[in-house]
């Protein structure tokens, strides 16, 4: 069957029909990551998308159990060159065809997703529909111009809990701030020694330190961050009250809060390949991120400083106050996909919770 994305600025691509057979629309990005892509599905950063990845060859090592970043799949379509139809792995438990119709995701495959790519570098992300089998392309080009992808105020509302949950574990009490989180920040907050209380977008700064955390985790998420007023409300009630820490959405949220401003950037960074460097040691990370919007460091106050930059484009990938026990970063120091390079953040946080706890004498 026959498939086709087109643009909002009437450009069509054709492909094959793959996955659920359908039509959705949403905000066309790419990502650059070689592997990764059942995390790259799940993740609730790409709730609203129609995500194009630039790798090839996409499905050779299956679907497993366990690669996770949320309980389905959040993307609001799928683009690739060729799909494996006949993966090979010892973990793999299905293929990704089957997996895209199971979940009814629309996706196209035999994509020129090179020509996609530079034709989004040039032009910057845009609104596209996707669509399989007999379609009316002059009707979808109208179309596609129109039609607001999954976007704003909805964004956050559809991948947050609606009830807190705890996961029990160390001593630490960790209240993980939830705008779309990605199950591996639970994880490595686990794994460092946290009990970690997952707490909606919509919960006030009263709500969190009800629960007696000694320290904030504020997650990624989708859309931009201007969108979610409340969480940057319930942020700025929390500053100087207890340590915390932001991750992507939660870094441009937290640069709000602090009276920084954010924009769109172009085509944004998707992709597990980005250096970033931190400023105060010299040192360059090879990153995964994920966004399309950036904190504009020209608006930051004094108390603020950069503490890493994106060595591509020079757009800021860390903050922290100089004063108050809080940093944050652009990108994802707990992967999945892409480098680990940058896990030792977790234990950074847990270090200012622990030096907090001292002076407070806890």
């Amino acid at each position: 069957m026959q498939g086709f994305l087109v643009l909002a600025d009437g450009t069509v691509f054709t492909g094959e029909a793959l996955g659920y057979p359908g039509r959705c629309h949403g905000e066309v990005v790419f990502n650059t990551s070689m592997t990764g892509y059942q995390e790259i599905l799940t993740d609730p950063s790409y709730c609203g998308q129609i995500v194009a990845l630039t790798y090839p060859l996409i499905g050779n090592y299956g679907i497993n159990a366990e690669d996770w970043e949320s309980q389905r799949p959040q993307v609001a379509g799928f683009i690739v060159h060729e799909a494996c139809p006949r993966p090979s792995h010892w973990r793999a438990t299905g293929d990704i065809n089957h997996y895209l119709k199971e979940n009814r995701i629309p996706a196209l495959q035999g994509v020129d997703t090179r020509a996609l790519t530079r034709h989004l570098r040039r032009h910057g992300t845009m609104r596209g529909i996707l669509a399989t089998g007999e379609v009316d392309i002059e009707a979808l080009k109208a179309l596609a111009a129109t039609e607001p992808p999954l976007s704003g105020p909805k964004l956050v509302p559809a991948v947050t809990n609606k009830e807190p949950f705890t996961v029990e574990g160390g001593e630490r009490r960790i209240v993980l701030y939830n705008f779309g989180v990605k199950e591996n920040i639970i994880r490595w907050l686990h794994r460092v020694g946290c009990t970690v209380m997952v707490m909606p977008a919509r919960s006030t700064a009263a709500d969190i330190l009800a629960a007696r955390p000694h320290g904030v985790a504020i997650s990624n998420g989708p859309g931009d961050p201007k969108d979610v007023p409340y969480g940057v409300a319930t942020i700025r009630e929390l500053l100087g009250k207890v340590p915390m820490m932001g991750i992507c959405l939660g870094h441009q949220l937290l640069a709000l809060a602090l009276g920084g401003d954010t924009y769109k950037l172009p085509f944004g960074h998707r992709g597990g390949n980005h250096p970033v460097k931190d400023l105060s040691t010299g040192r360059v990370y090879i990153t995964s991120q994920n966004h399309g919007y950036a904190v504009r460091a020209e608006s930051l106050p004094g108390e603020v400083a950069v503490s890493h930059i994106n060595l591509n484009d020079g757009t800021v990938e860390g903050l922290r106050h100089r004063q108050l026990p809080i940093f944050s970063v652009q990108y994802h120091p707990e992967s999945s996909p892409g480098p680990t390079d940058s896990e030792y953040l977790f234990h950074e946080f847990i270090q200012m919770v622990d030096g907090n706890l001292g002076k407070e004498g806890h």
